[in-house]
């Protein structure tokens, strides 16, 4: 997770609010969708993974101004791509804050911890069309399991279409 999130830290560190902000064409989301949806699902997330509520609240969301209040999950790509950060060092405290969050809670996480299903089959409806669905094993959708499809391979996803997206902006990736 450190790794992941270490990407995060120097893509945010090494664009401004332009760059974020930037619309490339009409049906192209901004960088500013991407970041906000990882980071405001990853919080959201260990409500399901640890029982902790998610930071995100009426503060959060008047500090960092999003120009779309909502991380987008069940939301159409017309409504998303006026996703724009209002405040973008209020969002990258409130990045922080969930990273830290995430890697404290995994320090003190247990290895039975990470059998403990969150999800039994068969699953409900919002969930049985989900990857980590399709990731789940016998006894359904486990802590490990969400950590790995929630948090990693979503992080992972959206910083493909961030590093992708630098260059739209003159940037360069982050990675080799």
């Amino acid at each position: 997770m450190r790794a992941i999130f270490s990407l995060y830290e120097d893509a945010t560190s090494s664009m401004e609010l332009h760059h974020v902000n930037h619309r490339e064409r009409e049906d192209v989301l901004p960088i500013a969708f991407s970041l906000f949806h990882v980071v405001n699902m990853i919080d959201a997330s260990l409500m399901l993974l640890n029982g902790k509520p998610p930071l995100w609240n009426d503060e959060w969301a008047a500090r960092v101004t999003p120009a779309v209040n909502d991380h987008g999950k069940h939301r159409t790509v017309e409504e998303m791509v006026h996703q724009q950060i209002g405040d973008y060092e209020a969002f990258k405290q409130y990045m922080a804050e969930v990273f830290t969050r995430v890697e404290d809670w995994l320090s003190s996480l247990t290895p039975t911890e990470l059998d403990r299903v969150i999800f039994a089959k068969p699953y409900p409806p919002r969930i049985a069309t989900t990857y980590s669905a399709r990731v789940g094993g016998d006894a359904g959708i486990t802590v490990l399991d969400g950590l790995e499809c929630w948090i990693y391979q979503h992080a992972l996803r959206h910083m493909g279409e961030i590093e992708y997206a630098r260059h739209l902006v003159g940037l360069r990736g982050m990675t080799s």
